[in-house]
Parts: structure tokens; C-alpha cells; sequence
């Protein structure tokens, strides 16, 4: 396929709509990757079906492009998401009146399946998170962070960067800053308190050296603040460590946290809230990942003996 002219439609409405995405919407930097990456592949479509006028654009065009997208066997979802992401340039190209009307109204984005996330037991996980090595020199920093992920239900890059003045021990609560930079409040128990405090007084000083200044929680030998890769090689190594499989990553400790709490009493929307859903729906996922509680329930209300 060409590639596309540097001053032909949609190129020339990429980068303000990405802008508008980043400044009006406050959407996160990896959000906005994403709809650069879907819109690439979008402007190719659009040169190649001669598409260079936003007022070309019709429903029709659009289902050609999902039918193009199932060519290059894309995941249902995978389609699901690019087809977002042009419903999103169209409405801002009929926000600031470059088209009549929102022609993406009549679209529907392809049905796919809900898979459920890969949870631990919860020894599992226990043992997950004390397979650090005592005698590693990182110890307290991948201990107190691995603690961290489970009692928080933090995701890699909130955790990367969780501040100093963000967590509160007085009041074991700290401040998370999510998609969006939507912030969040959530309560934290005190052995993940613990493994914290013993890192903050033992092991960060010496990594940041006395003249740094570095506001980061958890910072790498170099003192710079820990990417959301490096905290994935955390997760991982102590997997391998754990004897658990490799793709065992931070997110699965997010998803181990929001089962847990269900499974052991719970309410959905105290879940929703501390895991920064912003639609409940998506929480209630976790309910049915917990086998032994549906057989519970069954047992309990069904009426037949």
C-alpha cells in the first residue's frame, strides 16, 4: 500500500486531533499512541480508496474499512478498537464543523467476546510476592512494590509514578493517579505499609544519593524513577522465582486484587472505585472469575435441595 502524502486528509487532522484528545480531554500519553498508530493505518486506508475529503467519508466507507482491517487478521477486538478510534476523529471533524452530522451514529463496532482475566489462588499469590530473594540488593524495593500491586490494585504506570507526598502512613490511604489523570483514593494494609516504610528508610536513600532529588516511590540503581517495563521485570522474575508462568504481570495482580475482595465479601461498587472503573460493568467481570463462590451461591438460593 502507498504511503501517504505529508499534506493530504486525514495526515493534515492527526496531530490537532491527537492535541485536542491530549489537552481538552485529558486522555492518558498511551492513549494517545494508540489512536496515532490506529489513525497511521487509517490514512493508508484513505489514500488508497482515494478518501481525501472528511465530507467523502459515509458509512459505507467505514464498514470497507472494518472489512480491510478483518483482511490483515486483526483480532475482533483489535477491530473493535480501530473502529473507536475513527468514531472519535469524525466527531471531532463535526465538532469543529469540517462535516454535517455525525455519520458514525449508525455504525455498530463488532461483538467480542468477554474473556475473563487470569487470576492467582490466593497462596498462589502469596507466593508470588515473597519469592524475592533476601539477598538481592533490590530486596526491599521489589518486595515493598510487589506487596504494593496486591493490596492496591495499581496498574504498572501508576505505581511507576506513585509519589513520596502520595501516600499517607498516618492514615493508611495513599493517591493514585489513573487514565486521564483521574485521581483516586485507596486504603492500604499495613504489611504492605511495612515493607514500605523498611525500603523508604533503608534502601532508597542509598540509591538516590544525598544531593538527588527525586519524588518518585520506587527509583532503579540509577536513581531514575522506575519505567512501567521495569516494573514488569519485577513481576516477572519473581514468577519465574515463584515457579508460576511467565506471562504473570503487574495487571495480573491487579486483576488478583479485585477477585480477592469480591470473593472475600466485598461490594462491587467499593471495587469499582478502588480499581478506578469508570464503568461498573468492567468490575463486574471479577464475579464471575471466582468458581467455588458462584457454587456457593447456587447451593445456597437454588431451590431445589
Amino acid at each position: 500500500m502507498p504511503r501517504a502524502k505529508a499534506n493530504s486528509w486525514p495526515i493534515t487532522q492527526i496531530k490537532p486531533f491527537l492535541d485536542y484528545l491530549l489537552i481538552e480531554c485529558g486522555l492518558a500519553d498511551n492513549t494517545i499512541l494508540a489512536y496515532r498508530r490506529d489513525l497511521h493505518r487509517f490514512s493508508l486506508f484513505c489514500l488508497d480508496t482515494h478518501l481525501t475529503d472528511p465530507q467523502s467519508i459515509d458509512p459505507l466507507n467505514i464498514q470497507r474499512y472494518a472489512r480491510f482491517l478483518a483482511n490483515g487478521q486483526l483480532a475482533s477486538s483489535s477491530i473493535a478498537r480501530h473502529l473507536v478510534t475513527v468514531r472519535m476523529f469524525m466527531r471531532y471533524h463535526t465538532l469543529f464543523g469540517m462535516v454535517d452530522g455525525d455519520i458514525c451514529n449508525v455504525l455498530e463496532t463488532p461483538r467480542t467476546w468477554q474473556r475473563l482475566p487470569k487470576v492467582l489462588s490466593r497462596q498462589k499469590t502469596i507466593d508470588l510476592i515473597t519469592a524475592t530473594d533476601p539477598e538481592d540488593a533490590f530486596f526491599l524495593r521489589d518486595r515493598a512494590l510487589l506487596e504494593l500491586l496486591y493490596a492496591t490494585g495499581m496498574r504498572a504506570s501508576e505505581i511507576a509514578g506513585l509519589r513520596i507526598e502520595d501516600v499517607n502512613f498516618q492514615i493508611e490511604y495513599l493517591r493514585c493517579f489513573g487514565k486521564g489523570n483521574k485521581e483516586r483514593i485507596i486504603p492500604v494494609h499495613e504489611t504492605a505499609l511495612g515493607m514500605l516504610r523498611e525500603y523508604l528508610k533503608k534502601l532508597r536513600p542509598k540509591l538516590i544519593g544525598e544531593k538527588r532529588v527525586v519524588d518518585n516511590v520506587f527509583v532503579s540503581r540509577t536513581a531514575r524513577p522506575l519505567s512501567r517495563i521495569e516494573v514488569w521485570r519485577i513481576v516477572r522474575k519473581a514468577a519465574i522465582r515463584a515457579g508460576l508462568p511467565k506471562n504473570v504481570s503487574p495487571h495480573t495482580l491487579r486483576h488478583c486484587f479485585g477477585s480477592h475482595l469480591l470473593s472475600g465479601g466485598a461490594d462491587l461498587r467499593s471495587v469499582q472505585e478502588m480499581l478506578g472503573h469508570a464503568d461498573v460493568t468492567t468490575t463486574q467481570i471479577y464475579t464471575h472469575v471466582d468458581q467455588q463462590r458462584l457454587k456457593n451461591i447456587h447451593k445456597k438460593y437454588h431451590p431445589r435441595p
